[in-house]
């Protein structure tokens, strides 16, 4: 199999003639921690078989996955080529927003999830993009036109790229936060300050690694702003949040923190009360609204999702018992 040092979810490792080298905070980690950090959307076993391949080089040398890491350490990461596609195109039901020759527009609905992944192998999102558009560009095995996602029980407005020049482009205005998005969420609770911004790193839970969490020292940039729309009689709250970065799980970690969970996320203390009568099914978060430049024309573009029919329904029922 051909390979090519080049990653593209992280650039600073893997690039020919210039490995990452080891800061001082990033000394004394396990190579295959690190590399599970620097790699959350790899399984553990994918980067231990790298390692052990000897596709991982730290100061051009094949070592062991517990390898402590040094100060100046340089790593460099053989990542295999992506290879052809093997998903089976599925008829999967999403309202479309806009298409056109470069683009696809659409509403995610809930509990659709968005790539393959271990235990989705059908299905899913890009299943149905395929059935739909026959071919697209892809830049990652399994994932192709996919230029940002959202989690499987987050509904909402996402970009697809028809074409190369889209993905890279669109995926590089992500990159430069250029694309602005903004999201609707209903929380178990109301932070203390009812209009604010919160910046604090996430990075991978060091224990369950289902979970994102703050990291003050080993997570990356994350900035989050909301406004609290609505207030409702059982505590909860309609609030409009934008994110600056596009870190996994930002918004839900970032208002958990300020104990003001999305309700319905099991994940990071939105379970309500089995007592009460608003009983969400999923995560009640949306993502409603995207801005960005057209990839070709340069157009500014701006589309929203209307909310989700069992969102909408759930803030019918509170507004009702607010009134």
């Amino acid at each position: 199999m051909e390979n090519n040092f080049q990653d593209l979810r992280a650039p600073q490792l893997g690039k020919p003639g210039a490995p990452y080298s080891v800061g001082s905070e990033e000394a004394g980690q396990r190579l295959d921690h690190f590399l599970a950090h620097r790699y959350p959307d790899q399984s553990r076993s994918f980067l231990y078989k790298l390692i052990g391949k000897g596709d991982v080089l730290v100061g051009g040398q094949i070592v062991k996955s517990g390898y402590r890491l040094r100060i100046n350490d340089t790593i460099a990461v053989d990542f295999p080529l992506p290879q052809p596609s093997s998903i089976i195109p599925e008829q999967i039901d999403f309202p479309v927003l806009f298409e056109d020759e470069h683009l696809l527009v659409i509403s995610k609905p809930p509990g659709l999830v968005v790539h393959p992944a271990n235990g989705h192998h059908s299905g899913t999102l890009v299943h149905g993009l395929l059935y739909r558009c026959k071919n697209l560009p892809t830049i990652d095995i399994g994932r192709p036109g996919i230029v940002h996602r959202l989690d499987k029980e987050t509904s909402g407005v996402m970009l697809v790229a028809k074409t190369e020049h889209a993905l890279r482009t669109l995926m590089g205005d992500f990159k430069d936060r250029k694309i602005q998005k903004t999201y609707h969420a209903l929380l178990l609770r109301s932070p203390r300050v009812h209009d604010g911004r919160i910046v604090a790193p996430i990075g991978r839970h060091p224990v369950d690694r289902k979970k994102m969490a703050l990291r003050p020292d080993h997570g990356k940039y994350a900035a989050t702003s909301w406004h609290v729309m609505e207030f409702f009689f059982n505590g909860w709250c309609l609030a409009e949040i934008g994110i600056e970065t596009g870190r996994t799980h930002q918004i839900r970690v970032h208002m958990a923190s300020l104990k003001a969970p999305v309700a319905g996320d099991l994940l990071y203390g939105g379970a309500v009360d089995r007592k009460t009568d608003v009983k969400p099914l999923r995560q009640m978060l949306h993502a409603s609204t995207l801005h960005f430049s057209h990839p070709f024309s340069g157009q500014k573009l701006s589309f929203t999702a209307p909310l989700w029919e069992d969102i909408q329904l759930l803030l019918d029922t509170l507004r009702r018992g607010s009134a």
